[in-house]
């Protein structure tokens, strides 16, 4: 019993080892972990999420058609992007709901959902 139960758990890996190395496409809006996705607008106040992340929140990636909050854990990638609505290309793990992010660019207004966007 004990060995169907590790063989059970090897052949799960290779699925969860999947959901953290595909980079996707993601559309949202850089906000804080104070706030988070309760600004319910297309994005967030940038004056708002600067002063939150000033005052120990982290930045959070909220994912615009979903309304999912996702940790950033390289916060660095989105440094000057604060409150401002995005496009990126990152790598997630949605065990830990967490966004590593390679790629940024910024939109005049928050792209519509299903919409495309070159990532130069």
């Amino acid at each position: 019993m004990k060995r169907l139960i590790a063989v059970f758990a090897l052949c799960s890996l290779p699925a969860l080892a999947a959901d953290m190395g595909k980079p996707v496409k993601l559309m949202g809006y850089i906000g804080d972990s104070k706030c988070g996705a309760t600004h319910n607008t297309a994005s967030a106040d940038p004056t708002c999420v600067t002063k939150c992340i000033a005052g120990g929140a982290k930045p959070v990636f909220i994912d615009d058609e979903k309304k999912q909050v996702w940790a950033i854990d390289n916060p660095d990638a989105i440094k000057g992007d604060e409150g401002k609505p995005v496009t990126v290309i990152a790598t997630t793990d949605t065990a830990a709901m967490s966004v590593h992010i390679t790629k940024v660019a910024k939109v005049g207004k928050a792209a519509p959902t299903g919409s495309t966007m070159k990532m130069d």
